[in-house]
């Protein structure tokens, strides 16, 4: 195959059917609309994706995403009101809690004139809108958009002026996205790793007399707790905890109930029952750079991060967004990919290094770790303008 060279008609592979390769491959079909776009995954079309029950957090920006491409499921989605993020007592003794209260964060919708500071809903209700949506789009326009579902890519090779992609026969390409990124214990190390030596403990738990469309984060000594508010009044946990010294594996459920009782703030409501729980390793691993040659790496594929921030999907997004964006105003691919990087860094790497410092900040042994913790939260929730602006870039990134 004859590589383009005319911008207009770049040929673009997208390299994983997740919702940041679906995502960028819906953006770059509207906004280049002479370039031919190509998707590949390993996953069959035909595999229903929609019951996939995993819980995501999405920020207001990645809705405002997903509304503009038209894949937004409102009636599966829990819109977060409010979070709610405090430090477990003691606290050096309790002694801050004795003078100034427990220590706690409130970022709220109304406050900050939004209606929503984003949303739950399952990895299902994410995906499968977004998978009709471009087969839709493929089958309007079968001559430029293309689906390769069923087909697994096996390598990427840099050639001149684009890349060779090996999906069982070699196919060049003026640039290809790679979006699947997989989970921590799974992935090759990347140039910037560590292991937390954390487990994350993921499932449900009911709540009786709790608040509607709050999400709740919890510091304790062991690691971030967090309930993230579902649809039906239910809450997605995330629990972790120290791998070395693991004090969820040995309980059982009623056990574990009671557990989590005494670590969540009690204006969470009354938890009753625990689904089981599946657990999962917890590091971080990213690449220096987005962009190698013609490969671009965005989402889990260029950094996974500690669920403390809960932002490795929107980061992800916003990595689809400005990619697309620098090549829709930039003269060549060459030129656009420089953009990208340069566009991308200040979020990347505020986040990569926020993520990071608080997800060792647990494993940290010094005396008043968890006062110097509780009284940046105290100054937090007393500064009205720093707190406004970090729900701004939680809600919508580095702009």
């Amino acid at each position: 195959m004859r590589l383009s060279t005319d911008f207009d008609a770049l040929s673009i592979a997208v390299v994983g059917a997740g919702p940041v390769g679906l995502s960028l491959a819906l953006q770059a079909a509207r906004s280049l609309p002479h370039a031919r776009v190509t998707v590949f995954d390993a996953r069959a079309a035909e595999k229903d994706v929609s019951a996939d029950p995993r819980t995501l957090a999405l920020s207001l920006g990645s809705v405002q995403v997903l509304q503009r491409l038209g894949a937004w499921r409102a009636d599966l989605a829990q819109p977060i009101l409010e979070v709610h993020v405090s430090q477990q007592p003691p606290t050096a003794g309790g002694l801050l809690g004795a003078w100034f209260g427990e220590p706690e964060v409130r970022i709220r919708a109304i406050d900050e004139a939004v209606p929503m500071l984003g949303a739950v809903l399952s990895y299902g209700a994410i995906v499968a809108p977004l998978q009709q949506a471009w087969l839709q789009a493929a089958a309007h326009e079968p001559e430029r958009l293309h689906s390769r579902f069923g087909t697994a890519v096996a390598a990427l090779k840099p050639v001149a002026g684009g890349v060779e992609v090996d999906a069982g026969i070699a196919e060049h390409f003026d640039l290809a996205v790679v979006a699947e990124g997989g989970v921590f214990a799974d992935q090759a190390r990347k140039a910037i790793s560590h292991d937390y030596r954390q487990t994350a403990w993921v499932g449900r738990v009911q709540i009786d007399g709790g608040t509607t469309g709050v999400a709740y984060e919890r510091f304790t000594r062991h690691g971030p707790a967090a309930l993230l508010p579902l649809r039906n009044g239910d809450a997605s946990l995330v629990w972790c905890v120290d791998s070395d010294d693991d004090p969820v594996q040995d309980l059982d459920d009623a056990q574990r109930v009671a557990v989590l009782g005494s670590i969540f703030h009690p204006s969470v409501g009354r938890l009753t029952s625990v689904s089981p729980l599946k657990r999962f390793a917890l590091g971080m691993n990213a690449e220096r750079s987005l962009v190698e040659g013609r490969t671009v790496r965005i989402g889990n594929a260029a950094q996974t991060l500690h669920p403390v921030a809960g932002q490795g999907l929107n980061l992800g997004l916003r990595d689809a967004h400005e990619l697309v964006r620098s090549l829709a105003h930039s003269a060549d691919p060459d030129t656009a990919l420089r953009r990208l990087e340069w566009q991308r860094a200040p979020d990347r790497w505020v986040m990569i290094a926020a993520t990071d410092f608080l997800a060792r900040s647990f494993t940290w042994k010094l005396p008043g770790a968890g006062l110097a913790r509780g009284l940046g939260m105290g100054a937090l929730q007393a500064l009205g303008p720093v707190k406004s602006a970090l729900a701004r870039r939680m809600m919508f990134g580095a702009r």
